[in-house]
């Protein structure tokens, strides 16, 4: 009976990491909408909204977001700049008039595409519902578009806060709206500021379960000092023939590339055969040991046929990263979320040279060296300590070795040997020096 109260306590906490997820490198890390009522009156409401990307290394891909909501009334989007809604919706009831740009209960908006009409374009709109991390472009990290909200022909009343807001990125899960502080806005060059009259965020937050079955990434171990390649767990991200990813063999065509597919859907992954059918595989090589300092060596690939990964990221976890001293081919920047802990960083590609990793072949790869020096005290390359504690691609943790796995130091084997036989000869002797 015992066991009763404790399986209901651990259901209940399991069911709140799979709805809302916690990150512990990013603990505060989370997509932000914010609704700003700006002008209202009997017919119509004018109104901004703004998706804000507080994540520090999670950064949404294409196709985008989507965002959605339900009105609680009769509501229409009379006009709007800076997005678009995918459906026009059933707006019979304005025939004769014109036409608002959606009707829909429950309408969809994407962001406008790069290059859109300078008329239909808002401030922070048009990156094709892309959105950087904080570390990786804070300035990129917003995304901003203007409705006017109506009500139908034959309805009229006080605007209410509409709800049930998703993203249309797997993962993610939206709270309820609430009230905050009205946002203030700089006019005249900053001489005179304007201020919303209600303000409402509404709280995105992140969770890999939700977003996969399962895992996404694993990571591979070698060192200089040990010949064996501990590879990538079996069955990482799924096993063949079984459900997860699909996957084909090297130098077929998969059934998917040769037919098109909607650009803004994102297809199902299809890897190259393996034993971890992981679409990205990271590989964590120790290469040179020298007498102030150590080197490794970081190769991210992917194996997914279907997919370039634009804005890629890795995030590790590793106690020597307090003093690292150099990393080539890749950005870095130190992620500070416990005090001064500073056992995590995140590395990503230098724009226009290898921010964009590429679909399966022979320049689907990127890689990278970092120096790392030596601190006495903790430095070793005993037990696995060279080796990462986490790696995490694009804000999903990937699979690692089990610690058992780690390369070992050369075994002391003949050292053990030896001294045990001269142990054992001392207490023979010691035995024949009684007798």
């Amino acid at each position: 009976m015992a066991m009763i109260p404790f399986f209901i306590f651990f259901t209940l906490i399991s069911s709140i990491s799979l709805s809302f997820g916690f990150d512990p490198l990013d603990p505060h890390g989370n997509i932000t909408i914010k609704w700003d009522l700006v002008q209202t009156d009997s017919d119509s409401n004018d109104v901004r909204v703004s998706l804000h990307n507080y994540q520090l290394y999670r950064h949404v891909e294409p196709p985008g977001w989507k965002l959605s909501w339900a009105w609680r009334g009769d509501e229409v989007i009379s006009g709007i700049l800076g997005a678009e809604a995918t459906e026009q919706g059933n707006c019979t009831a304005y025939i004769g008039k014109q036409l608002p740009h959606c009707c829909e209960k429950r309408p969809v908006i994407v962001d406008l595409l790069p290059g859109a009409p300078y008329n239909l374009q808002a401030q922070n709109c048009c990156k094709g519902g892309l959105l950087s991390s904080m570390n990786q472009d804070r300035s990129k990290s917003v995304a901003t578009f203007q409705i006017n909200v109506g009500f139908s022909a034959d309805y009229s009343t006080e605007f209410a806060m509409p709800e049930n807001f998703t993203l249309g990125i797997p993962g993610y899960t939206c709270g309820n709206p609430y009230d905050v502080r009205p946002s203030r806005y700089p006019t005249d060059g900053g001489r005179r500021w304007t201020q919303a009259l209600r303000t409402w965020d509404v709280t995105c937050i992140y969770s890999q379960f939700i977003s996969s079955e399962v895992p996404k990434c694993c990571v591979s171990l070698s060192a200089f000092y040990n010949n064996t390649i501990i590879p990538c767990p079996r069955c990482s991200c799924g096993c063949q023939k079984q459900p997860g990813p699909q996957c084909v063999k090297f130098g077929e065509t998969p059934p998917l590339v040769r037919q098109k597919h909607n650009p803004n859907i994102e297809p199902p992954p299809v890897v190259w055969c393996t034993k971890h059918m992981c679409p990205i595989w990271v590989h964590w090589h120790v290469k040179e040991s020298y007498k102030l300092y150590w080197r490794v060596k970081i190769t991210v690939t992917n194996l997914n046929i279907m997919k370039n990964y634009s804005q890629w990221n890795i995030v590790v976890l590793h106690p020597n990263l307090e003093s690292l001293t150099q990393v080539f081919s890749f950005n870095y920047a130190p992620l500070h979320q416990y005090g001064n802990i500073n056992d995590t960083g995140m590395f990503w590609g230098i724009k226009y040279y290898n921010d964009m990793l590429l679909q399966a072949g022979e320049n689907g790869k990127v890689q990278s060296e970092m120096l790392l020096r030596k601190d006495s005290g903790i430095f070793s390359f005993r037990e696995g300590w060279a080796f990462p504690r986490r790696i995490s691609f694009n804000g999903d943790e990937c699979v690692m070795p089990q610690p058992d796995d780690y390369p070992t130091l050369p075994n002391n084997s003949r050292t053990i040997f030896i001294a045990s036989f001269l142990n054992l000869l001392l207490v023979l002797c010691t035995f024949i020096l009684i007798k």
